[in-house]
């Protein structure tokens, strides 16, 4: 690397206040202010995943967007997954994985039920041909100030998408991984440094870096390594769709950077754990939080 391409942290990204703003769940990329960066023309990518099959949930924005794109532009197929009112954003990384020479399926379907998270699966095999690396990142968010207001219904959706998709993806899917193959999940900071109007979406993100452990060494006599991504504050629309427009304006003020995270900036992470170059790395979590202590 030489002088000219190193750039300082600190002022490579936007810093709040943000424009105050507010979305309906689950949320749009293409509705935020400022857009978020997903490595759309920052990240390159060196050949580091060619041949590569792999499906990747909440594909359409945020982390799971950096993550498709990084993996695309590394030579990988994909299945992009995502909520069927996100299917604007997710047309658009189909357009731009596909205008670069890469194949890229669109299954939009609700990953908090059972019956679809097995048909994702098999469709995503069949299109692809096979199947090399689950990447699960789609995410439910919702703040409640108080234990009292939480009803069962958001406690459900929070836990089937963040914990019972894990399972149910992870069960349809290993039948189909070889030796080599890899499961990346997504946790968060929050797993470790809960916030108290995130109670149960922490609760999940902790139950997150346990699963991962526990199922690398399942999987291990298998030759097929479990890893995790823990991001700290991070651009994307779970921030607009979960709170109220004065939160947003100062999401990330408290990290250590000053700002939050730019998705385009854990893309690299999940290529590393599903590359090669990583064989000897599985249970492990990966904590991307500008400084933010995880423990």
């Amino acid at each position: 690397m030489s002088q000219l391409d190193k750039k300082d942290p600190i002022s490579l990204y936007p810093k709040p206040p943000f424009p105050k703003q507010e979305q309906s769940i689950p949320g749009l990329a293409s509705a935020m202010q400022p857009k978020p960066d997903h490595g759309e023309t920052s990240y390159v990518g060196s050949g580091r995943l060619k041949g590569f099959r792999g499906l990747v949930t909440g594909a359409d924005s945020g982390i799971g967007r950096a993550a498709a794109i990084s993996m695309s532009r590394e030579g990988a197929d994909l299945v992009l997954n995502y909520l069927p009112d996100e299917q604007s954003d997710a047309e658009e990384v189909r357009d731009l994985l596909e205008s670069e020479g890469r194949k890229a399926v669109l299954m939009p379907g609700d990953i908090s039920d059972e019956q679809f998270c097995f048909h994702l699966v098999g469709r995503a095999v069949e299109a692809l041909g096979g199947l090399d690396a689950l990447v699960m990142v789609a995410a439910h968010q919702e703040v409640s100030e108080d234990i009292l207001d939480m009803k069962t219904e958001s406690l459900e959706a929070t836990f089937k998408t963040n914990i019972y998709s894990l399972f149910w993806l992870s069960q349809a899917a290993i039948p189909h991984l070889e030796p080599g193959s890899s499961i990346v999940t997504t946790g968060s900071i929050q797993g470790a440094q809960p916030s108290p109007n995130k109670l149960d979406y922490a609760v999940s993100k902790g139950a997150i870096g346990v699963f991962t452990a526990a199922l690398a060494q399942q999987l291990a006599p298998k030759g097929i390594r479990v890893n995790s991504v823990a991001p700290g504050p991070v651009w994307t629309p779970l921030q607009p769709a979960s709170s109220d427009g004065e939160t947003v304006s100062q999401f990330g003020s408290q990290a250590p950077y000053g700002r939050p995270g730019q998705p385009a900036e854990l893309g690299a992470a999940y290529v590393h754990l599903i590359s090669p170059e990583s064989s000897y790395t599985s249970g492990t979590t990966i904590t991307i939080a500008g400084a933010t202590p995880a423990y």
